[in-house]
């Protein structure tokens, strides 16, 4: 597991450690490493921008954040090649995933506008491993969503920075310093599952949890 430094609840799993969506032992596996329960609450993911509170385990709606107030309730997202995102806040902790659509349609902000609503404080957010602009191919439907992170594959070919279209969103809204970013790229590291890569079907898991007083 990546544990991004600073942070009280947040990790974010490798292709070693399994798939815990829906494999029950990686969980367990996970949860161990972690010190956490194995119950934890999931989300049928969609690419859109809707946010819902988990107030247990299980899985809790089709949408692509999700956020808590109970302390020790893991939260998780998985991906393999979009961005994971966990939010941490004094009272909260809030898991995003987002690909281009979720990204341009303004999920992360969502995510801090819903919780702003409910009177809760994010104070760090960190985005952890996805695809990188030396290798995220899009085309110029695409690219023209994310003006300023247009970029070139290794290739030649257009892309865009996804990660970092996030990261300007939460550094303007956090406090300076407050924005951890993984440098790692699904599609060039094996250690990281990545559907532009190989089609796979297997995801990596985000984690994020509210610890206990």
């Amino acid at each position: 597991m990546i544990r991004p430094p600073g942070f009280r609840g947040a990790a974010f799993g490798t292709a070693r450690n399994g798939d815990a969506r829906v494999d029950e032992a990686a969980r367990r596996g996970i949860a161990r490493e972690l010190g956490l329960t194995s119950e934890w609450a999931f989300l049928t993911q969609v690419h859109g921008t809707d946010v819902v509170e988990a107030r247990g385990p299980g899985r809790i709606a089709e949408a692509d954040a999700l956020f808590t107030t109970r302390s020790g309730l893991p939260l998780a997202v998985a991906t393999a090649d979009c961005v994971p995102v966990v939010l941490e806040g004094p009272a909260v902790v809030a898991v995003v995933h987002a690909g281009w659509r979720g990204a341009a349609g303004g999920v992360v902000l969502e995510t801090l506008s819903r919780l702003a609503a409910s009177k809760l404080d994010v104070a760090r957010a960190a985005i952890g491993p996805s695809i990188g602009p030396c290798c995220y191919e899009v085309g110029s439907d695409v690219a023209g969503r994310f003006p300023g992170f247009v970029s070139e594959t290794r290739w030649g070919s257009p892309s865009v920075d996804i990660g970092g279209y996030l990261a300007s969103e939460l550094e303007a809204a956090l406090p300076a310093g407050a924005v951890w970013r993984s440098t790692e790229c699904t599609f060039t590291s094996d250690e990281l599952h990545s559907y532009r890569r190989t089609r796979t079907r297997d995801r990596q898991v985000a984690v994020g949890w509210l610890p206990p007083d």
